[in-house]
């Protein structure tokens, strides 16, 4: 069925896969940000009960998923800019395929050499449109390859520094006592207006 399809239902394959792959790279950008916070949950109850060992471990483990987290989002802001470039090669193939077909009709109503001419000129204009779409397409694969290489092999200069991951974890420990200071201050508040309301119903 497959050799059978339009020149348009194939371009419109190959934008669903498109904005799938783009939807698949999201969704693993949001479940990277959900094991960064496990994974800082983790950290912090190891540095409580005194589990360096284990601190170690996750701390190492919430690095990689970190540096894991930075190359998607580089992926996902490629893919979508490749997406916006292929959409403005396609409205300018369509141009061009629209005036080609004006300068055929005006060539057969006139058939003016000069005219002729014009339609050579858009006839050459489309099939570089065309050239220009198949190298577009090419390089989307391209660039799809070498972003699922470049995960695997993630350069040591982008990984986030053992320091960033503690001040994390800290910056993280530091907010909930933070709540939780301010939880019981508004709880002593509280209290304090009971019991200065029960002394006014004393007196």
């Amino acid at each position: 069925m497959g050799l059978f399809k339009s020149e348009e239902e194939r371009r419109l394959e190959r934008d669903l896969k498109i904005r799938q792959g783009i939807r698949r790279i999201e969704k693993s950008i949001v479940e990277q940000n959900k094991f960064m916070d496990e994974f800082v949950r983790n950290a912090r109850q190891a540095k409580e009960i005194g589990d360096a060992q284990s601190y170690a471990f996750i701390r190492s483990s919430l690095k990689k998923t970190a540096t894991i987290k930075k190359m998607l989002e580089r992926q996902l802001l490629a893919v979508r800019n490749a997406l916006l470039i292929k959409r403005q090669a396609e409205a300018t193939s369509d141009f061009a395929a629209a005036m080609n077909l004006m300068a055929k009709e005006v060539s057969r109503m006139y058939a003016d050499t000069n005219l002729s001419q014009t339609q050579m000129n858009w006839e050459k204009a489309l099939a570089q449109s065309q050239t220009m779409e198949e190298r577009m397409e090419l390089f989307l694969d391209g660039m799809q390859e070498g972003a699922a290489a470049s995960v695997a092999s993630a350069s040591t200069t982008e990984a986030i520094t053992d320091d960033e991951i503690d001040r994390m974890i800290s910056v993280e420990q530091q907010a909930d006592q933070a709540r939780e200071q301010q939880q019981m201050s508004a709880l002593r508040a509280e209290l304090s207006k009971l019991k200065g309301g029960g002394e006014k119903e004393t007196k």
